[in-house]
C-alpha cells in the first residue's frame, strides 16, 4: 500500500521545517507602520541602465530559451569578472552554468553531488535555505557551532571534528547571511586544509561578495588546490539591486557543472533570456552603481551597529553583507518571543536568530538595507522595548 491521499507527503518534505522567517512577513502584510528590518534584499532599485538592458531585451524580440548554459555572452563576461576580481579561470562553454537566481545554483550542487545519506558540513548559523537544499537532495546537515566571541567565525578545528566517512561536502557563505561575518584568507586557508586532507568539495556562496567593508574578500576557489574542489556560487541579486530579475550563476570544473546542467534542464530550461541580457550590463557597466551602493550601506552599517550597542543590545562589528546580529539575551526574551512582541508593541520587524540555526538563539538578525531614517525609527522604538522588557 501507498502513502495514500490521507498521507501524500513525502518524508524529505515532511523534514524541512516551515521558514522561520515567513510567518512574520505574513504579520507584516497584515499590519500598517511597520518598520521592517527583516527582508535580506537591497531597497534600491535596479539601476536604471541595467532595467533598460532588460526592456530592450523584451522590445527587440529577445522572449526566447536560451542555450541550457546560459547566453554565451554572459558567460564571457562572468568569466572576465571572475579573472578579473579574483584571478581564476573558468571556460566559458564548460564551466560556468547560468540559474535562475544563486538559489537554484545551491539547488543544482546539492543534487548533483549527494548521494543518500552522505553529509554537508555547514556552519551555524547560516543561510535558513541551506538545510532544506541539503535534505532535499538526500543528504543530511553536520552543523558546525559557532560563536559571537569569535565573530562567529567557523574554526578549521571544530570543522574538523564533524568529517566522518559519510562527509562528503562542506557548504560556506561568507560573507554571512545572518551575522556579516567574513572569513580572513588565513580562515579560509585552514578551512581549506580540512577540505583537502579529507577530499571534500566545497561549494561556496559568495552572493555577497562585493558587500564588504574595511576588508577584502577572499574568493574560496582562488586558494591554492581549491579551485578543481569547489563550486563557486554567485549572482547578481545583492550587489546590483537584482533580486527580482532572478539570475546568478555557479563556477566549477566542467564534469560538475555538466552533472549541474543535467538537472537544471529539466526543472528549469534555462535563466530567463531577458534577466541575462541585464546581467550582462550589469557586468559590463555597473561597478560605479556597486560601489555607490557599498558606500550607502557602510553608513548604515556604522550606524546600526553603533545604535544597537548604545541601547544595550551588544552587536560586534559585521564586516559584510547587510545585515547586524545582536544579542538579546539582556532581555531575558527568547529570539522568537523577542521578535514577536517587538512587532506587536513597537511594530519593528526583525528576524529571530533561531531561524538560522541553534547557535542563532539569543539574537536577531536586522538588515539595514533600509533607509537611514528608518533606522533611526527603529532604534527609537527598540530602545523604548529594551528598556521595557530589560530582565
Amino acid at each position: 500500500m501507498g502513502k495514500g491521499i490521507d498521507n501524500p507527503i513525502s518524508q524529505r518534505v515532511q523534514a524541512i521545517p516551515a521558514s522561520g522567517i515567513r510567518k512574520y512577513f505574513d504579520l507584516i502584510a497584515s499590519m500598517e507602520g511597520v518598520i521592517s528590518l527583516g527582508v535580506g534584499e537591497p531597497d534600491f532599485v535596479t539601476p536604471w541602465h541595467i532595467s533598460e538592458a532588460g526592456i530592450y531585451a523584451i522590445e527587440k524580440g529577445y522572449t526566447m530559451y536560451t542555450s541550457n548554459y546560459g547566453l554565451i555572452e554572459l558567460r564571457k563576461e562572468i568569466a572576465k569578472h571572475l579573472k578579473s576580481r579574483y584571478g581564476l579561470v573558468y571556460d566559458p562553454n564548460t564551466e560556468i552554468l547560468v540559474t535562475t537566481g544563486s538559489s537554484e545554483a545551491l539547488d543544482l550542487a546539492m543534487r548533483a553531488i549527494l548521494d543518500p545519506g552522505e553529509e554537508v558540513v555547514i556552519p551555524d548559523p547560516s543561510y535558513v535555505a541551506y538545510m532544506p537544499y541539503t535534505i532535499l537532495a538526500g543528504g543530511t546537515v553536520a552543523p558546525v557551532p559557532t560563536f559571537a566571541e569569535d565573530d562567529f567565525k567557523p574554526q578549521a578545528a571544530e570543522i574538523e571534528k564533524r568529517v566522518t566517512q559519510k562527509t562528503r561536502a562542506m557548504l560556506l557563505g561568507y560573507p554571512n547571511n545572518p551575522t556579516g561575518t567574513v572569513l580572513e584568507r588565513d580562515d579560509m586557508t585552514q578551512i581549506a586544509d580540512v577540505a583537502q586532507r579529507h577530499d571534500l568539495l566545497v561549494i561556496s556562496d559568495e552572493i555577497y561578495d562585493r558587500l564588504v567593508y574595511g576588508t577584502s574578500h577572499t574568493c574560496f576557489a582562488a586558494l591554492p588546490g581549491m579551485r578543481e574542489r569547489t563550486i563557486l556560487v554567485n549572482g547578481f541579486s545583492k550587489a546590483y539591486a537584482m533580486t527580482g530579475w532572478r539570475i546568478g550563476y555557479a563556477a566549477a570544473p566542467d564534469h560538475i557543472i555538466e552533472a549541474m546542467m543535467k538537472v537544471h534542464q529539466y526543472v528549469m530550461m534555462c535563466a530567463p533570456i531577458m534577466a541575462q541580457m541585464a546581467a550582462i550590463e550589469a557586468l559590463k557597466n555597473g561597478e560605479e552603481a556597486v560601489q555607490s551602493m557599498v558606500a550607502d550601506y557602510d553608513h548604515r552599517r556604522r550606524f546600526i551597529v553603533k545604535g544597537l550597542n548604545d541601547i544595550g543590545l551588544t552587536c560586534f562589528e559585521p564586516k559584510g553583507a547587510f545585515y547586524a546580529f545582536p544579542s538579546i539575551k539582556s532581555t531575558g526574551l527568547s529570539s522568537e518571543d523577542f521578535c514577536e512582541k517587538l512587532l506587536v508593541e513597537e511594530k519593528i520587524a526583525v528576524v529571530p536568530g533561531s531561524a538560522f540555526g541553534e547557535c542563532g538563539e539569543g539574537y536577531i538578525r536586522c538588515c539595514y538595507a533600509v533607509a537611514l531614517p528608518d533606522i533611526e525609527e527603529a532604534l527609537e522604538r527598540m530602545k523604548r522595548f529594551v528598556q521595557k522588557h530589560k530582565a
